[in-house]
């Protein structure tokens, strides 16, 4: 379906209603104002499924309240936090978005989506959801869910599809009223399409396939991670040791946490 007529948008915002006043999904970070729980479970949310995220998200604040609270802790007690959700750069962006809402807005997270923008670790989808669901601003993003809706509703038998064909769609639907709701029924349809169809999202030009962790550099980096949270400063030889992967890619590892500032090397020694 290529061409939009008004009747057909408004029959589709009435399906995505319908769907979720029978079908909506609870979450402890749903229907809050609280822009710092929002950061917090929007940063989680990023490739990593709800369910991993609901008992981090509570261990996580019971820990850090606020944003206050965080920007005062030690990376390390952060990391040791987030152990177990992975991509833990994730972790350590939180962590500076935080210290910076302190230093620079005096504890208030700004409202504006360009501004946003500018913290280490929020693009354009997540800063625009942080102030669609913190503020209930009618921000306009796609993420993974939104876009299976689309694709299903707009372009079902299409290949190919950018994003950038369902961005006008978005803005022309999003409730002006209430985007916060707006965006919670887009997500829960989504997530139902996802499981009633094959997933739509193939459609999409944007679609990967998700690597998988067994064995993968990506389990390495966390395995290095959670042992450095464990033990304040290790030798690379006792990190060697005791993680069961070959000893090259554990260096090769190891030194692009380095770079990236996610390990600190001192002499011999490896801390976070």
């Amino acid at each position: 379906m290529n061409n939009f007529s008004l009747h057909s948008l408004d029959e589709f915002k009435k399906l995505v209603w319908d769907f979720y006043q029978h079908n909506k999904r609870q979450f402890d970070w749903r229907d809050v104002e609280d822009p710092y729980q929002i950061v917090v479970s929007e940063i989680m949310l990023q490739q990593t499924q709800t369910s991993r995220v609901q008992k981090k998200f509570h261990e996580f604040l019971q820990k850090f309240p606020n944003f206050n609270a965080l920007a005062q802790a030690e990376r390390v007690d952060v990391l040791k936090i987030w152990v177990g959700l992975g991509y833990n750069r994730r972790a350590v962006a939180l962590h500076e978005i935080a210290k910076r809402v302190m230093l620079e807005y005096k504890g208030q997270l700004p409202a504006d989506v360009e501004t946003l923008k500018t913290f280490k670790g929020l693009g354009h989808a997540t800063a625009s959801s942080i102030v669609a669901f913190a503020f209930n601003k009618p921000t306009v993003f796609i993420e993974t869910n939104i876009r299976t809706v689309f694709l299903h509703c707009f372009y079902r038998n299409e290949e190919l599809v950018h994003d950038k064909m369902l961005m006008p769609l978005v803005a022309m639907t999003v409730d002006q009223v209430n985007p916060r709701q707006w965006y919670y029924a887009l997500t829960d349809y989504g997530v139902y399409l996802k499981k009633e169809h094959k997933n739509p999202s193939r459609n999409s030009k944007h679609h990967q396939v998700q690597s998988t962790f067994a064995g993968s550099d990506r389990q390495i980096r966390g395995a290095i991670i959670k042992f450095l949270t464990e033990h304040t400063k290790v030798t690379q030889n006792k990190l060697i040791k005791n993680l069961a992967f070959e000893k090259e890619r554990i260096l090769a590892q190891t030194e692009k946490l380095i770079a990236e500032q996610m390990v600190i090397k001192n002499k011999n020694s490896l801390s976070l």
